[in-house]
């Protein structure tokens, strides 16, 4: 059910310390006037009195009068930016002047405040739905259809939404990465001109700018006002910052359409995707209304997220039954829940370079299928799990050689390979129906409760009849994964791509976790959970405990820093057990144990981070929504230059509360512990734990502590 409200010329919604003001006036589409702090209670005079204020005329604009920039900009305004909507018919129609038919403002079930825009170009003969909301969590998304009321076929080239960024943002945040190295941050500062980030890679890549963040100089995490934009999509994006003349900031986002991509005929539609933006003190603030929203999803995960032993590191392709179940057992003994077989079990897949798509049981590795693995697996209690890579195809395969129009390319050559893959074309019906037919059998006869949907390699000279194929690929996998989990509503899915890179809010839309990366190196965990956790809540980040030495680099850690990662987040074991001794086998049961009894408060809480000033120290944690209980990891990741460490502060508590704070163990080994740093702990207000700190218990580089406060 929802309720409409009253649709005045001048919209003022408002949620969890948000004010959203948006500009209706004269027919034309919204202006976005304000978007951040909460401005309070404002009656019809002062919103009216506002969007004068807000109506400057600088000397020298392109045209007489405000050149009023709408969340879909357009150059009939007098705007010189990046178009919000690039199009033609053979060259015709290729500018806009939309005209507001009618609006429409509602309340649905859950509190979300939405407005609906319909708006037409007669000249044009394009039709335009935005839909613009801002969620109880304060979150604001908007997306636009657009549809084509011609005879004659409009060629759509792109179209990007935007949100408002005031002048006093200076310096942008966003990320970079490549294979076991993702979302890497960088920044730099915000300047005239435009920011573009662009992925093609037909995923949402290594390299995403994954949240696009403009700030007052110097933002942190808990200092500074931010506005943060992610643009969901799964294929290929574009994701903008810009300042001009124009206007003060922008932030933008939007599909990345190949040439000819997008042909609508009379009455076809585009949709673009979800742009979202995030506003807060600090980037916690900010992270935590994305959090909020998605934990408050119908979907969500709501059953504990159970401890994963992942059979990939651990045997590779070396599929054998005694083996496995060997190892099984041994999952089972530290207190696993799941085990996932990964790659190897079908076809004739004895390495990576053959029979991709061949989704049988193998025949020669697994006789009688793989049911006594299963029936082993699930007798010890644990829920079953198996590897998949869907969208991918060998050309040593057998479905490769009969049917190779099945292949996404251009009709002359084949893309080059990669990793001796190239990309099933699901937006071939019966390529389609091959894979969903398979998985669904597959998932009927055995009791599968996960899969790990793998995806491989980008999409490169991808084409589908002689056109662009991206767009198409993307909408087949949403299409395919929708309908898949209609079929098998109990099976969890998740989301893995060479590691992090596909991680977007509409994947998470249909998946129930990400992988954040191939790396398992705790080391490098460090940051990729961190900023991963920028954006997704730690109970949909796979993170495992991987073994003393990093497959990946070659580095050795003890188990306490490996394990103290993966706490934070979904926690697994990517580890053959078998090579493990009795002492690391009840070290590793001990922090399985911690993770049982902790993530209702690290699956549910407010993840925080300290301001840090010696960059070899980070402290972050998870505070409970009521504030009475928290965990903080202190980690040292190198050798500090300082002779002392900074004061050791524990962010998100509350500060006119009392907390007992102590040692978490397995966590409290230190090289050097400070006069508190005993079971009994301190008892002290959250208000100095959190402003003067405490004594930081010494430790050498690349060692984690665990802290605990509780609320008195």
């Amino acid at each position: 059910m929802t309720t409409a409200a009253p649709s005045p010329d001048v919209l003022h919604l408002r949620a969890e310390g948000v004010s959203l003001v948006v500009d209706l006036s004269g027919g034309t589409l919204p202006r976005i006037l304000h978007w951040g702090r909460d401005l309070g209670d404002l009656d019809a005079a002062g919103l009216d009195a506002a969007r004068l204020g807000w109506q400057g005329v600088p000397h020298g604009y392109p045209v007489d009068g405000p050149v009023e920039v709408a969340v879909l900009p357009q150059e009939s305004a007098g705007f010189l930016g990046t178009p919000g909507l690039v199009g033609s018919r053979a060259g015709q129609d290729f500018s806009t002047a939309f005209a507001v038919r009618s609006h429409e403002v509602l309340t649905t079930d859950d509190g979300t405040q939405r407005l609906t825009v319909d708006a037409a170009d007669d000249a044009a003969r394009l039709g335009l739905l935005l839909e613009l909301e801002l969620t109880p969590q304060g979150l604001v998304r908007q997306r636009a259809t657009l549809t084509n009321d011609s005879e004659d076929v409009y060629s759509l080239d792109a179209l990007l939404l935007t949100l408002p960024v005031p002048a006093v943002a200076t310096e942008l945040l966003d990320f970079t990465g490549r294979w076991a190295r993702e979302r890497s941050p960088q920044r730099t500062a915000f300047t005239h001109g435009t920011r573009l980030r662009e992925n093609r890679r037909g995923r949402t890549g290594y390299d995403a700018a994954f949240v696009l963040v403009a700030g007052t100089a110097g933002f942190a995490n808990r200092t500074g006002e931010v506005w943060g934009l992610h643009t969901a999509w799964s294929g290929n994006h574009r994701s903008l910052a810009e300042r001009s003349h124009y206007h003060p900031g922008l932030l933008g986002g939007g599909e990345l359409l190949g040439s000819g991509e997008v042909r609508l005929g009379r009455g076809e539609s585009y949709a673009s995707p979800w742009v979202y933006g995030s506003w807060g003190l600090g980037l916690d603030a900010l992270s935590g209304r994305f959090h909020a929203w998605m934990r408050a999803r119908p979907q969500h995960p709501r059953t504990p997220r159970p401890v994963t032993l992942n059979t990939w590191e651990a045997v590779y392709f070396q599929h054998d039954l005694g083996r496995l179940t060997a190892l099984a057992d041994a999952a089972a003994a530290v207190g696993a829940e799941r085990f996932v077989l990964d790659d190897g079990w079908f076809g004739d897949r004895r390495d990576d370079t053959r029979a991709l798509g061949d989704w049988y049981v193998s025949a020669d590795v697994w006789p009688q299928g793989l049911h006594p693995l299963v029936e082993h697996v699930t007798g010890l209690g644990l829920q079953f799990g198996l590897w998949v890579e869907p969208e991918m195809v060998n050309p040593d395969s057998d479905v490769a050689r009969a049917h190779p129009d099945w292949t996404l390319r251009v009709p002359s050559r084949l893309p080059r390979e990669a990793r001796h893959q190239q990309v099933l074309d699901l937006a071939v019906p019966e390529a389609y129906a091959y894979i969903l037919e398979r998985l669904d059998a597959l998932l009927t006869e055995y009791p599968i409760g996960y899969l790990k949907w793998d995806h491989n390699r980008d999409l490169v000279d991808a084409g589908h009849g002689g056109a662009p194929g991206v767009h198409g690929q993307t909408l087949a996998v949403y299409r395919l994964l929708d309908e898949l989990r209609a079929l098998h509503p109990g099976v969890e899915i998740e989301s893995c791509s060479s590691g992090g890179a596909r991680v977007d809010l509409e994947i998470l839309q249909r998946t129930d976790r990400v992988w954040a990366s191939d790396c398992i190196d705790a080391f490098e965990r460090q940051q990729i959970q961190r900023w991963t956790n920028l954006l997704i809540p730690l109970e949909l980040i796979g993170a495992h405990v991987g073994s003393g030495t990093a497959h990946s680099t070659g580095r050795r850690h003890d188990l306490s820093f490996r394990a103290a990662t993966a706490l934070f987040g979904h926690l697994g074991v990517e580890w053959d057990l078998q090579e493990a001794d009795e002492a690391q086998l009840t070290d590793l049961a001990a922090w399985i144990a911690l993770y049982k009894d902790l993530r209702p408060l690290l699956h549910s809480g407010t993840a925080v981070h300290a301001d840090v000033v010696d960059p070899v120290l980070a402290v972050h944690g998870v505070v409970a929504q009521d504030r009475g209980d928290a965990l903080y990891a202190v980690a040292m990741t190198g050798r500090s230059t300082s002779t002392s460490l900074p004061r050791l502060t524990l962010p998100g508590l509350d500060p006119d509360a009392l907390y007992d704070v102590r040692p978490q163990a397995p966590g409290d080994v230190v090289d050097h512990a400070p006069a508190w740093w005993t079971g009994e702990g301190v008892r002290l207000p959250g208000r100095l734990l959190s402003g003067a700190g405490l004594e930081t218990p010494l430790q050498l580089p690349e060692r984690i502590a665990l802290v605990r406060a509780t609320r008195v």
